[in-house]
């Protein structure tokens, strides 16, 4: 790609404000020492070679090679690859001793999902009277049995990857310790095999967890200690059963979930992240690391178990009704379990994030590591397809954050401010291809997060594999009728204001108290197009529920084949989930909704989803 160099970094970038922003070559000097440019003067190793080809394409060979299938399957190529080869990851080995070649067997395009509609939720506000103060995969099947009953075929869900094991708990689901295992908070701890066998500290737990849900704020750090010592205390009733033991036996083949599981171990041991662990922890291939796993294997085990409970309650949610919509997000935290098992491939230092516009004048700093691209893909993009499976085993639809982020990603050196960063390139079109190949295989299908700023080639390269793009009403200035059937309509997002909040004034009321910049004329437009969605004029005195469903029943008519209503906008909650530029200006990612899992419908869920069906969605 013109422009990018052999690191792959590109000259500049366009703003948002029509100019163009040339890169400092101090930055450029950190970005290329950032992915190795001491120890590979003459640009990035080549790596080992990789194939992809299209499912059935007949490709000839360069001289005849043996095919070893994913599934350790070996077959002849003399001439030709076989026209039927399954999608997957295959090795082809030359018989004439050259090297092995890591085939990509990929589909053309993704599944197309069926028209219709889903709710989305933040699963951690979403409680029913039996959560413990935050939401958990037993109401978030109870949802989608709902979801079912409303004639919506989708349950849109917040990213749910484990935390790290130490208080506090991080609240946003976006810099979780791992994309791949999900956070115990999640677990319903009475539908947890063997719950009886501690009935009475299980039930104490439960009493305390439920008058956590008297507080619209989410309480996540008495949570976890409420949760992990009921959780214990199952653990110590089950550890030996046969049950148990065999689930364990099985899930100590998954080299992923034992590092995990380690990881998980080693942190609350030290009460930290892994950048503060002595240096014998600090590696996950170190002898110290296999020592501390054998002293320590009963808790090892623990936490193995606390993931094949996760699994198990989150393949129930995924039976119960309307299908799941996943969230992959675009990082993880630094100093949680990816980045230890990963550190590798990582441009530790460097942190990802945006150019500065003018909403943000400084950029932002989203704390994220990123791969190395030369790295990630001489490993064959194993972490990226471990990642995929794992967030693709129970969904029916993932959504990929950020999905620019696959083709480049806006680094920040290491000590360096927002303003001083500059964009590397990925291999995005195979990066893509993986997705596309893992949803195909999982029978999902995908959509990217692609609003802002996404290069005409990047949303080219989605609609040519049916990865639906995004609508968004605050933004669109054509109507939801006019939107293309594939994407995914919807009136806002968790980082926009809710319709009550933008109609009534209080999003802005809530930022100016929070010391966020209010923009008076953006605000006046995003509510000229509520209103213009509404059929109503600005001005007019309206109430915002009436507001709601007039906006959504123009939503339900969207050319999109996907809407999402939001459990807060039917609901006329006033708050956004999450204010971007605040952290603890306000409680971003921490407000429950007002009203609990049972009392959905007569609170406002009824009236939209009437009127989605009304509509024929």
């Amino acid at each position: 790609m013109a422009g990018r160099g052999d690191w792959g970094i590109a000259d500049g970038w366009w703003g948002v404000d029509g100019r163009w922003h040339a890169l400092d070559p101090a930055t450029r000097a950190a970005l290329e020492e950032a992915q190795g440019a001491s120890e590979h003067p003459g640009g990035p190793p080549p790596g080992p070679p990789l194939w992809f080809v299209g499912q059935g394409d007949p490709e000839r060979l360069l001289s005849p090679a043996r095919l070893e299938l994913e599934d350790g399957t070996e077959l002849d190529a003399p001439e030709h690859l076989p026209p039927d080869l399954p999608l997957g990851s295959h090795r082809l080995h030359p018989v004439d001793g050259g090297p092995t070649t890591l085939l990509f067997v990929v589909p053309r395009r993704a599944p197309r999902p069926r028209r219709g509609w889903g709710w989305s939720a933040q699963l951690y506000g979403l409680r029913s009277a039996a959560s413990w103060g935050h939401g958990d995969l037993v109401d978030l099947g109870d949802l989608a049995a709902r979801a079912a009953a409303d004639g919506a075929s989708l349950v849109a869900h917040n990213p749910l990857g484990a935390t790290l094991p130490v208080a506090p708990q991080q609240p946003s689901p976006y810099y979780a310790s791992s994309r791949r295992f999900t956070s115990p908070l999640y677990l319903r701890v009475e539908s947890v095999i063997g719950a009886d066998l501690a009935a009475d500290r299980v039930e104490r737990a439960a009493r305390a967890g439920r008058e956590l849900s008297a507080r619209r704020r989410i309480d996540r750090d008495a949570v976890w200690d409420l949760k992990l010592g009921a959780l214990e205390a199952i653990w110590g009733q089950v550890r030996d059963a046969r049950v148990v033991r065999e689930a364990l036996d099985e899930a100590a083949r998954d080299d992923a979930l034992t590092a995990h599981a380690t990881f998980c171990a080693l942190a609350e041991h030290h009460g930290s992240g892994w950048s503060r662990w002595p240096d014998a922890h600090r590696h996950p291939d170190r002898p110290g690391v296999r020592a501390f796993r054998e002293r320590h294997a009963d808790r090892v085990d623990f936490w193995r178990w606390l993931q094949v409970e996760c699994d198990v309650q989150t393949a129930h949610a995924a039976s119960t009704g309307a299908g799941l919509m996943g969230d992959l997000p675009v990082g993880f935290d630094p100093d949680g379990s990816d980045a230890w098992v990963d550190q590798d491939q990582l441009a530790l230092g460097c942190r990802v994030g945006a150019p500065p516009d003018e909403l943000g004048p400084e950029g932002q700093d989203w704390g994220l590591p990123p791969y190395v691209p030369w790295k990630l893909r001489a490993s064959g993009y194993a972490p990226w397809l471990d990642t995929l499976r794992r967030n693709l085993r129970h969904v029916a639809v993932l959504r990929i954050d950020h999905v620019m982020g696959l083709f480049r990603l806006f680094w920040i050196p290491p000590e360096a401010g927002a303003t001083a960063g500059g964009y590397v390139y990925q291999y995005g079109t195979e990066l893509l291809d993986l997705a596309v190949m893992e949803a195909a295989r999982a029978g999902a299908s995908l959509v990217g997060e692609d609003l802002g700023t996404v290069e005409g080639s990047v949303r080219d390269a989605m609609a040519d594999r049916d990865v639906l793009g995004y609508r968004v009403g605050w933004f669109e200035d054509e109507p939801p009728r006019a939107w293309p059937a594939n994407t995914l309509g919807m009136l806002t997002t968790h980082d926009l204001p809710t319709v009550a909040g933008l109609w009534t004034g209080a999003d802005a009321a809530m930022r100016t108290e929070a010391g966020v910049p209010v923009d008076e004329a953006a605000d006046a437009r995003l509510r000229g197009r509520l209103a213009s969605l509404a059929g109503a004029d600005p001005e007019e005195p309206l109430e915002p529920e009436e507001v709601s469903l007039r906006a959504h029943a123009a939503l339900a008519g969207a050319g999109s084949d996907l809407v999402l209503a939001t459990l807060e906008d039917a609901l006329g909650v006033r708050e956004r989930p999450n204010l971007p530029g605040t952290v603890d200006e306000r409680p971003n990612w921490r407000l429950a909704l007002p009203v609990p899992l049972e009392e959905l419908g007569p609170a406002g869920a009824d009236r939209v989803a009437a009127t989605m069906r009304e509509a024929g969605r």
